[in-house]
């Protein structure tokens, strides 16, 4: 681990944040973390309770995508019952955009 010196003191070892590689491939599609007004929002345009929604997982490399995300990880913000957009291509519509609300992963 890197040390860290200040004059006249003791080495102090710097916590280093592991960092988790940003999925960057073509089928990885980019996610984005809806705040709670846009959530509420999507699932009143579907007449849909979140109960309905796919699932993803907390711990989803996808999720890592969006920098919101990640920033809200470190935060440490409850991620649970939030709500992803995920932006894929398709051949016949252009873009398809699609929802997942966020469950505990294995981490949790």
């Amino acid at each position: 681990m890197p040390t860290k010196r200040t004059k006249g003191s003791k080495p102090v070892e710097e916590k280093v944040q592991p960092t988790v590689p940003m999925p960057r491939h073509q089928l990885v599609p980019p996610h984005e973390l809806l705040t709670k007004e846009e959530g509420e929002a999507v699932l009143a345009r579907f007449s849909t309770p979140i109960e309905r929604l796919p699932k993803i997982a907390q711990d989803d490399p996808g999720l890592m995508t969006d920098p919101k995300y990640r920033e809200a990880r470190d935060a440490k913000e409850n991620m649970v019952g939030r709500i992803v957009r995920i932006h894929r291509h398709s051949p016949t519509a252009g873009e398809a955009e699609v929802y997942r609300v966020i469950i505990a992963g294995k981490e949790d």
